[in-house]
């Protein structure tokens, strides 16, 4: 398996060569050179911010599509919790559910409900003695990778549990298993997904040797089918059973509420997330237990693979999150135990952004980085295909670049030679 591994894909014929995506990415993953953009896999999270600001759709989400069902011989659905807020309040998301059996399913398990269990979890770990604070939710695989690359002193704050899609995943296979008798391979698990992030990290997952999910397929993939037909959906099941804590699992601030924390931090907004977690390296903001950090805007409603305006989903899992039942009977898990759902691998840092292994070299090239710097105009115009004038200053030590890129440079040059020729 590749080392680096992503969902978030270019579409090269349909790129332009604006900048749009590149001033945009928080961990400065993309370069334009020769007129199209290119992304560097090591330092991508993945958090879908370049295909929600494209106007040339030339990024998008590398999912899985309906035609692999056929490679299972029974297949289970696990709808995201954004689900919630992706149809108006008219429609019944229970019904909403049920047409995903003739989209090809033969079960269809809700992860809002997955969250429940993960919520009761949670909540006896935040402020727990052995657990050095805030504890940081792992809700949002693009801040985990963040973490991973830019704060790895944090790593150790991650709570370490399963996310609400593989815990729904494992207990879905486990049902299925039980009724059917099949084996595991015969039995295929798809997530429908608002997010390229958690694509990415069922092909290559964090925290665990291997995702008990086969496959993902974008909501919006499902959406225009199950709208179409949702006045002829036979509802065969109550696949809807969770509470309203779980719902609002899809919204920035749900899981805080769901555990009842007072002393927490919700933050939505990949650049917003890294402030506070500049904060938190700094041994900062200590008197929290518990924050949960989303790339998205609004939180997961506003993953870039929903379609739906983001503004408009979260106003829905709002209401729908006081209108269901606040407490739903744990009695449907099982003999799932905690020590079930947690981790069970560390997670390492991802130094993309050493200059070298080498302690001495990484000083030597950061002394070129910082020269080099100063040679440049200072305006971070992005022109030379690089984000910042630091960035343009470190590809060229790195040789991912020359000084001859800097178009502002070039002019300048040019003009006095002109004005020495006269």
């Amino acid at each position: 398996m590749e080392k680096f591994l992503h969902s978030v894909i270019l579409e090269r014929d349909y790129c332009n060569g604006c900048t749009y995506c590149l001033d945009r990415c928080p961990t400065q993953a993309i370069r334009v050179r020769e007129g199209k953009a290119e992304i560097m896999t090591e330092r991508c999270i993945d958090c879908g911010m370049c295909i929600k600001v494209c106007p040339y759709n030339a990024k998008g989400a590398q999912s899985d599509s309906l035609e692999m069902l056929k490679n299972y011989k029974y297949n289970i659905a696990l709808p995201a919790i954004s689900i919630y807020g992706q149809f108006g309040l008219e429609y019944d998301i229970n019904k909403v559910m049920n047409g995903l059996y003739e989209l090809g399913f033969d079960f269809v398990f809700d992860v809002a409900y997955a969250a429940d269990l993960i919520t009761q979890i949670q909540k006896k770990r935040v402020g727990e003695e052995g657990h050095p604070k805030p504890l940081i939710s792992v809700y949002c695989p693009a801040v985990i990778r963040l973490i991973q690359m830019r704060f790895p002193t944090l790593i150790d704050h991650i709570s370490r549990l399963e996310s609400p899609g593989e815990v729904a995943a494992r207990i879905a296979r486990k049902k299925v298993e039980a009724m059917t008798g099949l084996p595991q391979e015969d039995i295929g698990v798809f997530y429908l997904t608002e997010c390229p992030a958690k694509i990415t990290s069922i092909r290559k997952p964090i925290g665990i040797a291997k995702s008990q999910i086969n496959g993902a397929i974008s909501l919006e993939a499902v959406y225009t089918k199950l709208l179409r037909m949702y006045d002829d959906i036979q509802v065969v099941q109550q696949i809807s059973k969770c509470s309203g804590k779980g719902v609002g699992w899809g919204m920035v601030g749900g899981q805080s509420y769901a555990m009842g924390s007072e002393d927490y931090l919700a933050v939505d907004g990949i650049d917003e997330v890294i402030k506070v977690l500049e904060q938190l390296e700094l041994g900062k903001l200590n008197d929290i237990d518990f924050f949960e950090g989303y790339a998205c805007v609004t939180g997961c409603v506003g993953g870039p693979l929903n379609p739906e305006n983001p503004f408009i989903a979260k106003g829905r899992i709002r209401r729908l999150s006081a209108k269901y039942p606040q407490e739903v009977s744990m009695e449907a898990f099982g003999e799932i135990t905690e020590r079930m759902l947690e981790w069970d691998e560390d997670i390492e840092p991802l130094p993309v952004m050493k200059l070298d292994s080498d302690f001495k070299v990484a000083l030597e090239k950061l002394s070129k980085i910082e020269a080099l710097y100063h040679m440049l105009p200072g305006i971070d115009c992005g022109a030379c295909g690089s984000p910042t004038c630091r960035a343009l200053a470190e590809d060229i030590v790195m040789g991912r670049a020359t000084l001859a890129d800097c178009v502002v440079r070039k002019n300048s040059e040019r003009k006095n030679n002109d004005s020495e020729e006269r």
